[in-house]
C-alpha cells in the first residue's frame, strides 16, 4: 500500500493513501469552512487526489482567494434553493453591499418574508446534506452552445470573448453553472451565512469578510448606495448596456469612443447636480468629503471646486491631512507604530476652532502639515469666509460627526464618493467595486510611485482594515453619494495593469489574487488611454495625455 504525507499549515504531517482527495484530509485540520488549499502560493480545489508527498495550507473565507471562492459558492447555493422552493423563479446578483451582496429575485410575485425563511431553511439542508459541488471541464464550444440553448448570451460571449481552452462548469444537484471561480467541494462549507430582505424581492446576501474571523458580519444598510447603483444601471440598461460583452461589442464595432464621451457627461452633470443642489440652501458653508481609497477624491473635489466657482463662489480647499498633530504627538497602535489613520492623528480642536472663527467671520491661517519633517506649518495669507465663500473638506474622517462637533450641521454638507460601476458580467456575477478600486490603485501606485503590484496589494490589507474602520460607519451620515465610476473604465485599466499583474512570480503570496485579476480581465476588451479626454477622472489614475 503506497503512503503519501502531506504536511499542513501547522506543520504537522499526516499520512494518506495515495489518490486520497485534499477534501478528505481537510477534515483532520482544526479550520471551519475550508474551500479549497495552496501550494506554493497557487491554489487548488479541494476535488484533486494527493499523490505524492507535499507541503499544503488550507484555505478559508480568512484568505482574499478563499473568500470569493465562499461567495461564489453562496450564489449557487442560493440560486439552487430559490428553485427548489420556487419553480421558475431566478435571481440576479447586482452588485456588492459594504459585507454583502444585492440579489434582486425574479419571478410572477412578490415573496414575503416567509418566503425567504423558506429558501434559508432549504439552503440549510442542502449545507447539512453537504451536497458535492461537481466540476465538470467541457470545451468552450460545448459551454457556448449550452448557454445559447438556455438563451443566457451575454454568458456565452463571455466564454467566446475569454477564449480559455476548458471552461469549468460546476453541478449542484441537477443545476449547472459558471462563476468565473473554483468552487467548495461540497457545501458542508458554506455553513455561515445570513439572509435580509429588503422587500419588493431584494435580498442581501451576507457571508464572513476576510476581516471577520470567520463570523457573518451584522449588516448594515446603506438606501443611498444601493439607489446609486439602480441609478446607474438604469442609465446603462437605457443605452443597451447591462453587460461587458455589449461594451465589447461597442469596442469591436469602433463606436466606444461615443459610449465614452457619454460616461464622461453624465459624471459631471452628476457633479453639477450636487453643486446646484447645495447652492439651494445659503447656509451650508462646509463641505465635507470623503471616500474609500482610489475612489477619486482629488478630481471629484476640483470637478466640485470648479462648478461653484461658476455659480459665482469663491471655494477653498482644505486637506484634512494639514491638520495632522505634530508627528511626535501621534498615537501608536498595538504594534508600536504611528497610527496615521485614528481620528486622534488630528488636532480635532483646532479644526474646530478654525471653523468656528470662520464662521463667526474671523480671519485665520491655515495650517500645513510638513510631511517631511512631521511638523505643522502655516500659510501665509490669511483666510476669511464671505458671503461667496465655501469650504470643500477632504480626508478620511470627513463623514464623522466626532470632527466637526463644534459646528451646527446647518453649516456642513457631507457626501460620499465610491466607484460603484452597475455593468454586470451576466445575471449571476457582477463587477466589483474592490476590484475596480484595487485597479486603479496598482496603475496609479505603479506610475506616481513606483510600487510593484505585490507592495500595492500588501499594502491594500491595511487600507481595507483603515476604511472598514473609519469610512463605512459613518455612510450613513453623508446626505449624497457620488458614483466616480466610468462604466468603460475597466477597459482602459486593461491597457496598464495586466502587463504589472503578469510580472507577478509564482512565489510571491500574492500570485493567487494577480492571477484572479488578469483572469477577470480577459472578459474585457482593451480601450486605448488615448480615448480618455485630459479632464476624466480617470487620470487621476493612469496620468496626463502624454504622462506628465
Amino acid at each position: 500500500m503506497d503512503i503519501v504525507k502531506v504536511t499542513f499549515n501547522d506543520n504537522t504531517v499526516h499520512e494518506y493513501r495515495i489518490g486520497t482527495l485534499f477534501y478528505d484530509a481537510s477534515k483532520d485540520f482544526d479550520m471551519e469552512n475550508i474551500v479549497g488549499y495552496k501550494i506554493n502560493n497557487e491554489v487548488f480545489s479541494l476535488d484533486n487526489k494527493i499523490l505524492e508527498d507535499v507541503k499544503i495550507d488550507f484555505i478559508n473565507t480568512e484568505d482574499l482567494i478563499g473568500n470569493r471562492i465562499y461567495k461564489a459558492g453562496l450564489k449557487f447555493l442560493f440560486l439552487v434553493a430559490l428553485q427548489e422552493v420556487f419553480n421558475g423563479f431566478d435571481v440576479s446578483f447586482e452588485h456588492s453591499v459594504p459585507r454583502g451582496m444585492l440579489g434582486i429575485i425574479e419571478g410572477h410575485r412578490i415573496l414575503t418574508q416567509e418566503d425567504i425563511s423558506l429558501i434559508k431553511e432549504k439552503m440549510c439542508k442542502i449545507i447539512n446534506d453537504n451536497e458535492i459541488i461537481t466540476k465538470l471541464n467541457v470545451s468552450p464550444k460545448d459551454a457556448i452552445k449550452y448557454y445559447k440553448d438556455k438563451n443566457e448570451y451575454e454568458k456565452a460571449n463571455n466564454i467566446q470573448n475569454i477564449s480559455d481552452k476548458v471552461v469549468n462548469l460546476y453541478k449542484l444537484k441537477n443545476k449547472l453553472n459558471y462563476f468565473y471561480s473554483l468552487m467548495p467541494y461540497s457545501t458542508g462549507a458554506l455553513s455561515k451565512f445570513e439572509l435580509v430582505y429588503l422587500g419588493n424581492n431584494k435580498v442581501i446576501l451576507l457571508f464572513p469578510t476576510t476581516r471577520s474571523h470567520g463570523n457573518v458580519p451584522e449588516y448594515v444598510h446603506y438606501d443611498k448606495i444601493i439607489e446609486s447603483f439602480a441609478e446607474g444601471k438604469k442609465w446603462l440598461d437605457n443605452l443597451n448596456m447591462p453587460y461587458v460583452t455589449d461594451l465589447n461589442k461597442d469596442v469591436g464595432n469602433s463606436k466606444i469612443i461615443n459610449f465614452i464621451k457619454s460616461s464622461e457627461l453624465m459624471f459631471n452633470l452628476n457633479i453639477a447636480d450636487v453643486a446646484k443642489e447645495i447652492e439651494k440652501n445659503r447656509d451650508i458653508k462646509f463641505i465635507l468629503i470623503a471616500g474609500p481609497s482610489s475612489s477619486g477624491k482629488t478630481t471629484t473635489t476640483s470637478r466640485l471646486a470648479s462648478y461653484f466657482e461658476a455659480l459665482g463662489y469663491n471655494p477653498i480647499n482644505i486637506s484634512l491631512d494639514d491638520y495632522f498633530v505634530n508627528r511626535d504627538d501621534t498615537p501608536k497602535d498595538e504594534n508600536g507604530k504611528y497610527d496615521f489613520e485614528c481620528l486622534e492623528a488630528l488636532d480635532v480642536k483646532l479644526f474646530n476652532d478654525n471653523l468656528s472663527k470662520l464662521l463667526a467671520g474671523e480671519s485665520i491661517k491655515l495650517p500645513k502639515y510638513n510631511f517631511m519633517t512631521g511638523l505643522r506649518e502655516y500659510y501665509k495669507d490669511e483666510v476669511k469666509m464671505t458671503d461667496k465663500s465655501i469650504f470643500l473638506i477632504e480626508g478620511l474622517h470627513a463623514l464623522n460627526d466626532e470632527l466637526t462637533k463644534d459646528v451646527d450641521e446647518k453649516y456642513k454638507y457631507k457626501i460620499y464618493l465610491s466607484p460603484f460601476i452597475p455593468l454586470s458580467i451576466d445575471k449571476y456575477n457582477y463587477v466589483s467595486t474592490l476590484d475596480l478600486r484595487l485597479l486603479r490603485r496598482i496603475v496609479r501606485d505603479n506610475r506616481t510611485r513606483g510600487y510593484d503590484v505585490i507592495k500595492t496589494i500588501d499594502n491594500w490589507q491595511s487600507v481595507r482594515n483603515g476604511e472598514e474602520k473609519y469610512i463605512f460607519p459613518y455612510i450613513h451620515q453623508a446626505n449624497t453619494i457620488v458614483n466616480t465610476a466610468l462604466p468603460y473604465e475597466v477597459g482602459v485599466l486593461k491597457v496598464y495593469a495586466e502587463p504589472l499583474l503578469l510580472s507577478v512570480s509564482v512565489d510571491s503570496i500574492y500570485y493567487e489574487e494577480a492571477r484572479r485579476l488578469v483572469d477577470f480581465l480577459k472578459q474585457f476588451f482593451p480601450i486605448p488611454g488615448e480615448y480618455v479626454n485630459d479632464e476624466s477622472i480617470l487620470r487621476e489614475f493612469i496620468g496626463g495625455r502624454y504622462n506628465d
